[in-house]
Parts: C-alpha cells; sequence; structure tokens
C-alpha cells in the first residue's frame, strides 16, 4: 500500500452501513496493516456529551450553528489517527428541523482529507423492513418513498465529495444475505 488511506463510508439507517462495517474490520484484521473504524457521529456524540447533550438522536436536532461545531471537533480527533487504514462511518447527510443537512460539508473534508468514498446502499424495500425491526435508535418514521428521496440525496451530497477531493466514489448494494460479497467488493477495489 503506497499510502495511508481514509476511506468515509457512508450510507443510511437501514443500509447494514454497521454490520458491513464489522465484516471488513474482521477480514482486514487478518492483514498485516493497522486498521480502526471510527463513527463520526459516536465521535460528535461524545464532545457534545460533555456540553450536555444526554441522547445521540438530539445532535440532528441542534441548531446548524452547534452541528457544524461538533463536526469541526469531531473531524479534528480523526485527522489524528495515524493507522494506515482509517475508515470513518458516517452519513452523507442530517436530516435536521431545517432540511437536509451535510454530513460532510467542505469543512469537514478539508480537516479528514479522505482518499476514498464508499457509498452503501441497499433496495429500499430491504431498508424499510431494516430500520422497522431496530429498536435501538429512536427514528423517524419513514416510508418507501421517502428512503427512495433520501438514497438520491445520499448520492447528490456524496457526488458534490468527490468533486470537491478529487478522491473516487465506490458504489456498493448490500443485499440482505450479500454481506460477504458488499464487503469483498470494498476491499477489493480499495486495494486494502
Amino acid at each position: 500500500m503506497a499510502e495511508n488511506k481514509r476511506i468515509v463510508v457512508v450510507g443510511i439507517p437501514g443500509v447494514g452501513k454497521t454490520s458491513l462495517l464489522a465484516k471488513m474490520l474482521e477480514i482486514l484484521g487478518s492483514k498485516d496493516r493497522s486498521v480502526t473504524v471510527i463513527s463520526f457521529g459516536t465521535t460528535m456524540f461524545d464532545i457534545a456529551k460533555e456540553n450536555g447533550v444526554a441522547d445521540r438522536d438530539q445532535l440532528r436536532k441542534l441548531p446548524i450553528s452547534e452541528q457544524k461545531e461538533l463536526q469541526k471537533a469531531a473531524a479534528s480527533r480523526i485527522a489524528d489517527r495515524s493507522e494506515q487504514i482509517v475508515i470513518i462511518d458516517t452519513h452523507a447527510f442530517v436530516r435536521s428541523p431545517e432540511g437536509y443537512y451535510p454530513g460532510l460539508p467542505a469543512h469537514v473534508l478539508e480537516i479528514i482529507r479522505p482518499t476514498n468514498f464508499v457509498s452503501v446502499t441497499a433496495r429500499p424495500e430491504e431498508i424499510f423492513s431494516r430500520r422497522v425491526s431496530d429498536v435501538t435508535r429512536s427514528r423517524d418514521k419513514v416510508n418507501i418513498l421517502d428512503i427512495k428521496k433520501e438514497l438520491a440525496v445520499q448520492s447528490g451530497m456524496m457526488s458534490a465529495c468527490s468533486v470537491i477531493t478529487g478522491s473516487p466514489i465506490k458504489q456498493v448494494l448490500n443485499g440482505e444475505g450479500r454481506i460477504d460479497e458488499a464487503a469483498d467488493k470494498i476491499i477489493r477495489s480499495m486495494e486494502l
């Protein structure tokens, strides 16, 4: 591997991103490279807790100005990582009261300097089913049309990120029961 990789992996809730990243970490752990997966949202929440935010799902309801400051602080913590492969688990956007706010605005991209982007998708029906069965989070109620719109917004946001950074995007379908195939596609495309 010629350079360290900073790979940003995005996916709307329900695409199976967390499970996919766990599978990738399992596969990459057997190779002779230092690898870490960092959740951007968890890093933001850790910082927000210091300022009295008690629930991670409150982050998206904070004023945009506060979200921006939390993003900058989280990006700085992530940029300081020294592993050969840093995989950043995040979302392309946050649904806030003011609309869709980019999860990776230019000020975050400038700090993190990603080498690659991965956009994880799944069929809208699979996403809907996964969201309905996830009782661990406080999610907004959505329907299939909402999910299709979210997938389109994610695609647009990721295209913008690629243009801003000059880093490539790999789109991967994480179909039900095909997590090994999706992980393999990502790892091979990134030459990890």
